[in-house]
């Protein structure tokens, strides 16, 4: 599968994918496992978006069957964020950051 069609996940509201200099979509690089509830992806989702990152979700091993059917997944959610900006998004959801390190994308 070509990375400039990739569309493997949901991608959530909130900033645009980046692109790299050939124009074509930056690729998602695996970021994290979440075994809780929706709630905690919507949590982490929400982080990452306000520091400028954006966020595509998949539910692994048929981890959508449920969330359509039962309104939560109970496998998980997989997080993927652009290879491009994994280092910050880590930091971010590890707690690793200055105040201010990411106050530049805001602007």
């Amino acid at each position: 599968m070509a990375w400039s069609d990739w569309s493997f996940g949901k991608k959530t509201s909130g900033p645009p994918w980046p692109k790299a200099e050939d124009g074509a979509p930056v690729p998602p690089a695996y970021l994290q496992h979440l075994r809780a509830t929706d709630l905690e992806g919507e949590i982490a989702i929400n982080l990452l978006a306000s520091a400028g990152i954006p966020v595509v979700t998949q539910y692994p091993s048929g981890g959508a069957f449920g969330q359509v059917i039962l309104g939560f997944s109970g496998t998980g959610l997989e997080l993927y964020v652009p290879e491009t900006l994994l280092e910050d998004a880590k930091a971010m959801l590890d707690g690793r950051f200055e105040e201010d390190e990411f106050a530049d994308v805001q602007d």
